[in-house]
């Protein structure tokens, strides 16, 4: 009863780690057994075992040969069963390998990795976060979550591919979700918007249900899913109706590249905006000493995130308090 329990125990390990067994247990038997045979030529087990991995791997050497009738019927067995098997065992690793390879582009090897950014829907949204991403977390892993792809976009380590519905369970437990550190959830170019934001909303609901905890950005087209999407958890909701449409007015009355002047904002291609506590010995201080202050290090404070409301070029002798946000501009 043991013995079929332990075999059961055997044959649940990956069949790589099982034929790396065998293989050891080949070169040890026949080792043990030409050194019983043949001791002159082979006084230990581990000439043995050595004549038995150059044999199996046909290397041939010459440097131990068997000289018995016995010895050389040991040797014939030995090329039977042990090069048979090796030659079995590189051809599994190698289509173990393509299959793994096309597990990888097709989008249904799960992904295992932790602290990473999930990207949900493929777009050139997508692909400027992608590229964005790479440039400010270098070293951060990404996986991309699309349906409507039939291969990985990228042949990136980087970058892993999940093919499937984000609002799925498995698909996002395929993600691994419990561990991300972000998601970033892009509206469905396939639908029109309201359909599109509804799918949006759902996904997060049901990303939130995995892991309340993980930091989302969703993106919505509409007003009225927006609000949903506060609802339903999003910590950051971005209205790209609304972006879009006050980059484009802004543009006619500003004129002069105003559009340029946004593109500019990123720390990808230049200077760029970027939100922290206020330093604490500035606590009790006004904007205009803060602001002074980050003047001299090459940094332009130019407003104050307060219990989530923004101001913008505040008031110079506003006094910063405890769990204030700086909103300045960095090279």
């Amino acid at each position: 009863m043991k013995s079929m329990k332990l075999w059961i125990q055997y044959l649940k390990w990956p069949i790589f780690l099982r034929m790396c067994v065998i293989a050891l247990s080949i070169l040890i038997l026949f080792g043990y057994l030409i050194s019983c045979i043949e001791p002159k030529e082979f006084p230990t087990p581990f000439e043995g075992m050595w004549w038995a991995l150059v044999t199996m791997s046909t290397t041939g050497y010459g440097d131990f040969v068997p000289k018995t009738f016995f010895g050389r019927v040991l040797g014939m067995l030995l090329i039977f069963t042990g090069v048979g098997f090796l030659t079995s065992f590189f051809t599994h690793l190698s289509a173990a390998a393509v299959k793994k390879q096309n597990a990888y582009i097709d989008g249904t090897l799960p992904f295992k990795g932790h602290n990473h950014f999930i990207i949900v829907g493929w777009n050139e949204k997508t692909k400027e976060i992608i590229e964005t991403l790479k440039s400010v977390k270098p070293y951060s892993q990404m996986v991309l979550i699309d349906q409507t792809l039939n291969k990985s976009p990228y042949i990136d380590n980087m970058i892993h591919f999940i093919k499937g519905n984000p609002a799925d369970d498995r698909t996002l437990i395929k993600a691994n979700i419990g561990e991300a550190k972000a998601v970033f959830i892009t509206a469905n170019q396939h639908k029109n918007e309201m359909d599109a934001d509804m799918l949006s909303v759902l996904v997060l609901i049901t990303i939130k249900a995995l892991n309340p905890s993980v930091f989302t950005i969703c993106e919505m087209m509409t007003k009225t899913q927006a609000l949903n999407a506060k609802r339903a958890g999003a910590d950051e909701i971005i209205q790209s109706f609304q972006v879009t449409s006050q980059a484009m007015i802004n543009s006619f009355l500003f004129q002069n590249n105003f559009s340029k002047v946004v593109f500019e904002l990123s720390k990808t291609y230049g200077a760029h905006l970027v939100m922290e506590p206020v330093p604490k010995q500035h606590i009790g201080k006004t904007f205009q000493q803060l602001h002074d202050n980050m003047f001299q290090q090459g940094t332009i404070l130019i407003g104050i995130n307060r219990r989530e409301e923004i101001f913008l070029n505040p008031p110079r002798q506003l006094t910063l308090i405890d769990k204030d946000l700086v909103i300045a501009l960095k090279n």
